[in-house]
């Protein structure tokens, strides 16, 4: 099957869900991002969780009028760029579950439809038939909107004093008329039809505010709120659009296993991190007894070891604890700029579904040691504090003429922004009580203020035309190459415990690595003598190994 086929065309036939290996305990940093596609806080707030590699861009619209808040631009930025139909390939999300997070940008955007359904229906009424007094409502508003939204408080103030002004203008109007008849009450009419819709409105937006706030508020206390997204079952073979919606999740989740991943220089291996530290052994092949031969083998022999013995990490003489149980895995890691625009995930033969064939890694490991072409890396990996930290630690093996060398580097990637931590405050005001005037006390505000309620029944008739909207409003764009996970994590070295996670890692992998290349070596007759002494260096040194940036080469 080619590669075309394998992704592109896969079949993603449904059936019993069996759960993906290391993706218990991971629920965390998977619920942490997908509470952004709940949230109404402004969408520059997403600014605040750029990192110094992936920034996130706010792209503004026409009018501030139509601008999304930040549950609205996410939720439709990751669904078009992790479901879009001629989408880009996507950086695997390590220690999340990027699909849990797309379903409740789903479901997030379903319940706001229904709410923009509703607020249309109000529109039609109180808006429609009255365009005339809708119009000049929405004008005074965006110009508050643009007066508010000024630096210069005065300016804010201005725009308070201009609707306030209006109101008042257009009390008198109702009042007395230069003139009579039905024009006059049509004119009445068009003054007060827009605020009677405005009073629905309020009703239905708070009512749906609450239900976004409450599932926010769950996915970070650990709830069991699920996302419902009926769309995504076809119930008939004539719903294509559920079936393609549903082939398209089922192929998020494929890509997520793939065991394809890139070097970007100075970013690291997107998705994994930075890498923190290296070690390297590298010694000469010499025979054990003079007169003899080494009898032959490769890299991967040694490789397959190592992973033999990297499978036995959580055992241990002593019952402390320890080490979880390990993800081991061969990566397969292909070179691109710092700077790249996209990846392009391996196609051919060699690929079924995302995934690099054994013979082929078995291959690449024996042979692509030297010069252009991927590498093979062996990857033992470990996803703590429930996916806000993964560790990573990669050994790769190489033979270059009578030198065996083998290196293990460590990458870390950090907890997800504090912003996608943060719980929904409720909005409250301190007064001053009536008696006791030297007293304050909190008084708890609507959820949805008149210009949010404005905001939002202004969208709701042009959520069906979402380019239209885009152009109005404004919209945001991701970082490229585009990783869920990676896009907005933290450093893991501001959290002491994490950071100390990190580097105990290092010790014990690095000597299971070494002592799983010593008994092949002893097995086909080499002298280990060099290797033994360079192994015990090293492991006093790592016992001291500092984070640093390790891809930075100071040339």
């Amino acid at each position: 099957m080619g590669a075309a086929v394998a992704n592109d065309g896969f079949d993603f036939i449904p059936g019993a869900q069996i759960p993906l290996q290391g993706s218990a305990g991971q629920t965390a940093a998977t619920h942490a991002l997908a509470s952004a596609a709940y949230r109404d806080s402004p969408v520059e707030d997403l600014l605040k969780a750029n990192n110094e590699w992936h920034k996130t861009q706010v792209k503004k619209g026409r009018f501030s009028l139509f601008e999304p808040n930040l549950g609205e631009s996410f939720s439709r930025a990751v669904q078009v760029r992790m479901l879009g139909g001629t989408r880009k390939p996507l950086i695997q999300s390590f220690g999340t579950e990027p699909q849990t997070v797309v379903e409740h940008c789903l479901a997030a955007t379903r319940i706001r439809k229904e709410r923009d359904t509703k607020l249309t229906l109000v529109m039609t009424v109180f808006g429609l038939v009255f365009l005339p007094g809708l119009v000049l409502w929405l004008a005074v508003f965006q110009l508050r909107r643009t007066l508010g939204g000024a630096r210069n408080r005065s300016a804010g103030a201005l725009g308070t004093v201009l609707l306030v002004g209006v109101a008042g203008l257009a009390v008198l109007f109702l009042i007395k008329l230069p003139f009579g008849g039905p024009l006059a009450l049509y004119l009445r009419a068009m003054i007060v039809a827009p605020a009677i819709g405005w009073v629905w409105a309020k009703r239905i937006c708070e009512g749906t505010a609450k239900d976004l706030r409450a599932r926010w508020e769950d996915l970070l206390s650990g709830g069991a709120v699920g996302a419902k997204i009926p769309e995504a079952v076809p119930r008939n073979p004539t719903e294509t659009a559920a079936e393609r919606l549903r082939q398209s999740l089922a192929k998020l989740t494929a890509e997520q296993q793939s065991n394809a991943v890139f070097y970007a220089g100075p970013k690291g291996i997107l998705g994994m991190g930075t890498r923190w530290g290296s070690w390297q052994l590298a010694e000469e092949l010499i025979p054990l007894k003079e007169g003899t031969e080494i009898h032959g083998f490769r890299s991967w022999d040694v490789i397959r070891a190592v992973h033999d013995r990297l499978r036995m990490l959580e055992r241990g003489p002593l019952h402390t604890g320890g080490f979880p149980t390990p993800s081991v895995k061969h990566w397969i890691v292909s070179p691109i700029g710092e700077n790249a625009a996209e990846v392009s995930r391996p196609e051919g033969e060699d690929v079924d579904a995302f995934q690099i064939k054994g013979h082929e890694i078995q291959r690449i490991c024996n042979e692509q040691q030297f010069g252009s072409g991927n590498r093979h890396y062996l990857g033992v990996q470990f996803t703590l504090w429930d996916g806000q930290l993964v560790i990573t630690m990669l050994i790769t093996v190489t033979v270059l003429h009578e030198t065996l060398r083998i290196e293990v580097t460590g990458h870390a990637l950090g907890p997800v922004h504090a912003l996608f931590t943060t719980k929904p405050a409720p909005k409250t005001i301190e007064v001053n009580k009536t008696v006791k005037f030297w007293e304050t006390t909190e008084r708890h505000l609507p959820l949805v203020e008149t210009d949010e309620v404005v905001r939002l029944a202004a969208r709701a008739p042009l959520t069906w035309f979402p380019g239209v909207l885009d152009w109005a409003g404004g919209r945001i764009t991701l970082p490229e190459p585009f990783g869920m996970r990676h896009a907005w994590a933290d450093k893991p070295w501001r959290h002491r415990f994490m950071a100390d996670d990190a580097m105990r890692a290092a010790t014990p992998v690095l000597r299971a690595v070494h002592s799983a290349a010593m008994r092949v070596l002893d097995e086909h007759g080499v002298n280990t003598e060099r290797f033994t002494s360079r192994s015990l260096i090293l492991s006093g040194l790592v016992q001291d190994a500092p984070p640093r940036q390790a891809d930075v080469y100071d040339a």
